[in-house]
């Protein structure tokens, strides 16, 4: 059984603050009006950082630090790593629709398609192109992507090899910074930002294989984060454009998401669990919840509470929003989440061998 890591749970909770953060000040700027806020909301939100992407792509480098190594050393590592994703992606995931398809019921009287609402209940409707449920649903496609990917490397006998992710990160941003200066399309840019996307979670690996794994050095993580960076911003420009449109997604605050998602993410992994904060850690314990309950929680409180006027009534929103999207979180982990995982476990086949913890980790527990 595998410990956890304080300092990542931490960057979880930073991550998913941030989205949520992003959320609930666009509903402020785009349906109430802010007077002489107006373009100071844009300029933070969407001009210069989008805070949305920065948390987004935190999670993804999280993940490339965490599922490479989530393979048990069982007689079945590939069926027992699948078992373990289903219980911790979908049970919190079809809590998440029906809250939603409640909300929007209760509120709207809306309802979807039965077709749609099936699809997403696979998680795979992005692949059969079939509309997400609700948009945030998308980076769950881009997990699944990376699960995939992970395992088919993993029954090669190359996910842990020291070049496998470097390989892959070069390859990608060569690729990604080329093509898109070639071709004006905007489906092959659409593509190049999954790749993007998966770039961030092999990234994740690059760095853990450096500081914990000691397989690789400073040097091949620098080389790959400033790939990663010219092929993030080049990407940006292509896909969101040099115009500001005031829907907050400009070229120069995705770009700047993408780059300073992984400075962030390297200082914190180059210290460790000393970058751990208690109360942060434990946001990221919930993250996964609080990351699909939030929206809902912002869609109730916005209808049925409504918004202040002026800096003291939004920051008033945003801390009730904040808070009961906790309460909510912490529920739903507790009763969903958390004993959905611990029955997973019931499924995993014997291990092959006692597992001895890395040196690195002898102190302080490997991640889940």
């Amino acid at each position: 059984m595998h410990k956890r890591l304080a300092f990542i749970d931490t960057l979880r909770g930073i991550a998913v603050l941030a989205v949520l953060l992003q959320h609930a000040l666009e509903v402020i700027v785009q349906h109430h009006p802010t007077g002489d806020y107006y373009w100071t909301f844009h300029n933070v939100l969407g001009y210069y950082m989008n805070f949305g992407r920065f948390g987004v792509v935190l999670f993804f480098l999280v993940s490339g630090f965490v599922i490479p190594f989530s393979f048990p050393n069982s007689a079945a590592p590939v069926r027992d790593f699948a078992v373990s994703r289903v219980f911790r992606l979908y049970p919190a995931y079809w809590t998440s629709i029906l809250i939603g398809l409640a909300t929007l019921l209760a509120l709207d009287g809306k309802t979807y398609a039965l077709p749609q609402f099936l699809a997403n209940l696979t998680m795979l409707q992005t692949f059969v192109n079939v509309p997400n449920l609700w948009i945030f649903y998308w980076t769950l496609a881009i997990e699944l992507l990376f699960y995939i990917g992970c395992t088919i490397l993993f029954a090669m006998g190359l996910l842990n090899r020291s070049y496998t992710a470097v390989s892959i990160v070069i390859g990608a941003a060569l690729v990604g910074t080329i093509v898109p200066m070639l071709i004006d399309s905007r489906t092959v840019s659409s593509l190049l930002e999954v790749a993007l996307n998966l770039s961030a979670m092999f990234l994740g690996k690059i760095i853990r294989d450096t500081v914990i794994e000691e397989r690789l050095r400073w040097r091949h993580v620098a080389a790959c984060t400033l790939l990663y960076a010219i092929f993030a911003v080049t990407l940006a420009e292509r896909r969101f454009g040099g115009v500001y449109h005031e829907n907050f997604f400009y070229s120069y605050s995705i770009g700047s998401a993408y780059v300073l998602a992984a400075l962030v993410f390297i200082v914190f992994a180059t210290f460790g669990e000393r970058m751990a904060l208690r109360s942060m850690a434990f946001v990221g314990v919930i993250s996964y919840s609080l990351y699909l309950m939030s929206p809902f929680v912002i869609v109730w409180i916005h209808r049925l509470v409504g918004v202040g006027d002026g800096p003291l009534g939004w920051s008033l929103f945003v801390a009730a929003i904040v808070a009961l999207s906790l309460v909510v979180s912490w529920l739903t982990y507790t009763f969903t989440e958390k004993p959905s995982i611990a029955f997973g476990h019931r499924f995993r086949s014997d291990r092959r061998k006692r597992v001895v913890l890395e040196r690195a980790l002898s102190s302080q527990g490997a991640a889940e």
